[in-house]
């Protein structure tokens, strides 16, 4: 018999995922605040951050397993944002968690199962990767789960060695490839993203690092794992890249409306404009929802700098005048069943985008008629 992927939509993809760990033991826990307890992160950029003082071992877990939906923002790699068919300032990460309760092997096996046996993909398709020094995961995904040597790739600390920031809790990490082209043989190039997206990464946090760069065992051995809930939609839903699933897409196509334009039809240029418009809008929409407000510093001038990313990428596909507000309506529509609190915020949310938005033309006025006056002369 032949297993193909299931067609989900990306609420389905994340009720299976929490319901599948629920059934495991796990106790399902709503998603942390974009703001972070943790003072040394800006913003929630992970799964974990929420677990980090369990990890610690500084407060005990309310339950050994946990399972979340949890919503991030990085904007580390914000220039390649509608450039790639991955990358986001937001993003959803699937997440179970062990606090010292099951380790490598009881990860691996359920990995496997939920997506293989769960969401349907072939395992023709899969490739996993190890740390490079990590025998035990090696053997596990081989003598375990039956995946050839071949197909799983030894890598170094950039790759797969998993911690949140310059210190705290990290560990070796495995992570599970999609193949979207495994009829081009055997030569296995990970970094290949016209071939292969990694969408399950199985972290084995088992140490703290310190200033120094000094590894220290944990207390427990833990489980953090997090699966990219926009890389599956596009796997399940056959769709060329994250931005043309129906988590993003239907921002893009209000913003393409707005401007008069058909996406599908548009070149390569004015696509890249409004996938960062759809990608920007729904980072914003959550941030300002977890009350974050526009400044010049900190998280406020990361809102300030997405806005205005949005707005000048709205100029360059033709749109004049403010529209933001009409696009977080989109936003806010695909994320309110999730996350009440767009629906519950909704008029601080578009009052913010508006502020900002008017302001912010102006400055762009200004400068059109400053460039004018110079051109002039």
């Amino acid at each position: 018999m032949t297993i193909s992927p299931k067609f989900l939509s990306g609420s389905q993809i994340r009720q299976t995922f929490l319901d599948f760990y629920a059934q495991r033991g796990h106790k399902i826990l709503p998603s942390a605040s974009l703001v972070p307890e943790d003072p040394t992160v800006l913003l929630t950029i992970a799964g974990m951050l929420q677990f980090k003082p369990i990890f610690l071992g500084q407060r005990a877990a309310e339950s050994p397993r946990a399972t979340t939906s949890q919503k991030c923002i990085r904007t580390n790699d914000i220039e390649n944002v509608g450039r790639t068919a991955r990358h986001h300032t937001f993003f959803e990460m699937l997440g179970n968690f062990s606090f010292g309760d099951y380790f490598k092997k009881q990860a691996i096996a359920w990995a496997w199962e939920l997506s293989t046996e769960v969401f349907g993909l072939p395992a023709s398709n899969l490739v996993v990767s190890v740390f490079r020094e990590d025998d035990e995961a090696f053997a596990i995904w081989r003598d375990e789960i039956g995946i050839p040597g071949d197909r799983i790739q030894r890598m170094g600390e950039d790759d797969n060695f998993w911690q949140s920031g310059p210190t705290g809790p990290c560990g070796p990490c495995s992570e599970i490839y999609y193949d979207f082209h495994p009829e081009r043989g055997d030569n296995i190039d990970l970094e290949d993203d016209s071939r292969f997206i990694e969408f399950y990464n199985l972290v084995f946090m088992q140490y703290n690092k310190d200033a120094e760069g000094n590894l220290t065992p944990l207390q427990n051995q833990n489980i953090d794992t997090g699966m990219g809930l926009e890389r599956m939609a596009q796997i399940l839903q056959k769709v060329p890249n994250n931005y043309e699933t129906d988590l993003i897409f239907p921002i893009v196509q209000s913003a393409a409306e707005i401007a008069g334009i058909d996406y599908h039809n548009s070149d390569e240029k004015v696509k890249v404009s409004l996938k960062v418009i759809g990608d920007h809008i729904r980072a914003v929409v959550h941030m300002i929802a977890d009350e974050i407000r526009a400044s010049n510093v900190g998280r406020g001038y990361i809102l300030r700098r997405l806005i205005r990313r949005v707005v000048r990428h709205g100029r360059l596909i033709g749109i004049q005048g403010e529209f933001t507000v009409r696009v977080a309506e989109s936003a806010i529509a695909l994320s309110e069943a999730a996350y009440p609190n767009v629906r519950s915020r909704e008029a601080q949310i578009k009052a913010e985008l508006a502020r900002e938005e008017a302001q912010f033309l102006k400055t762009l006025e200004r400068g059109e008629k400053l460039l004018e006056e110079i051109v002039d002369r």
